[in-house]
């Protein structure tokens, strides 16, 4: 009898096996397990949770980034009107409205059913799974990464690599990646990585950790770069943040601005958000 059990294990064990190919290229099934009746999601748990109340931006209030805002727009809609749209890599200055911008063309695009699906850090490990889950959605969606950086010892960046370009299974159609960083290479670069470079006929050829760190990002096609801004562009924000709350900009307040964000070493629209802020709460006291 022990000797049936065991071909009977193993028998159940093949069908496990089996049923779990039939998932990967019956994507109709999966989408049948989530709710596709949201606009915003979050990849949590190995399953979709929808956002009822997503975070909007209206793209009118991101003052000073209006060429970066220009280009992603573009890429959008020739997303969504089905022609090649590249994977965008948003990086630079933090609080500079990278993470504001992509949020926008939500808010933006909803109406042409854009979906936007925000994925953690912890979970870009597992990019192909989610990939294969939304695919099943008809929608055009926006896989979002936000403040996407890898340590050196971090292996889990071999896995959005290999799925932007790398991999032998292809980017889904309705399927696009926004990601934004502080770092341009999305990797910490080293003296030691510049040290392995050589010269051969004249020219300067990175080193092999260079090249590395250097290859997961040139896969992404559009590259948009944020400076930190300058006093008067902080100030601008300031002014539309308050005059959204009907606090006119005095000289008085300009100056408690302009002390608020010394104190953070930073200027950004962020901080001056934060400022808005700060100073409605003094009025209100």
């Amino acid at each position: 009898m022990s000797g049936i059990s065991d071909k009977s294990d193993r028998l159940f064990k093949r069908l496990d096996d089996l049923l779990d190919r039939l998932e990967v290229i019956m994507p109709a099934e999966k989408a049948s397990k989530h709710d596709w009746s949201y606009h915003a999601y979050r990849w949590q748990n190995k399953q979709l949770q929808g956002i009822a109340d997503f975070h909007k931006v209206d793209a009118a209030d991101l003052l000073h980034i209006d060429r970066q805002a220009e280009l992603l727009n573009r890429n959008t809609k020739q997303f969504l009107n089905g022609y090649p749209a590249n994977n965008a890599l948003l990086w630079g200055a933090r609080g500079t409205g990278k993470s504001s911008i992509i949020k926008s063309q939500l808010q933006q695009f909803k109406d042409d059913q854009l979906c936007m699906v925000e994925i953690p850090k912890s979970e870009t490990a597992n990019l192909f799974e989610i990939m294969q889950t939304v695919a099943a959605n008809q929608r055009h969606t926006l896989l979002y990464l936000d403040d996407l950086s890898f340590e050196a010892d971090d292996e889990s960046y071999k896995a959005v690599k290999a799925t932007l370009e790398g991999s032998i299974q292809a980017q889904p159609d309705n399927i696009l990646i926004y990601a934004t960083s502080n770092r341009r290479h999305l990797m910490p670069e080293s003296m030691q990585d510049n040290l392995a470079s050589f010269m051969d006929d004249d020219q300067l050829h990175p080193g092999d950790a260079i090249e590395e760190k250097i290859s997961l990002s040139d896969r992404f096609g559009l590259w948009l770069s944020f400076q930190p801004f300058t006093q008067d562009q902080y100030l601008d924000v300031v002014e539309l943040a308050l005059k959204q709350q009907d606090i006119n900009l005095t000289e008085a307040i300009k100056t408690e601005a302009i002390r608020f964000a010394t104190q953070r070493g930073s200027r950004s629209g962020r901080i001056a958000q934060q400022f808005a802020t700060f100073w409605l709460g003094k009025t209100l006291d």
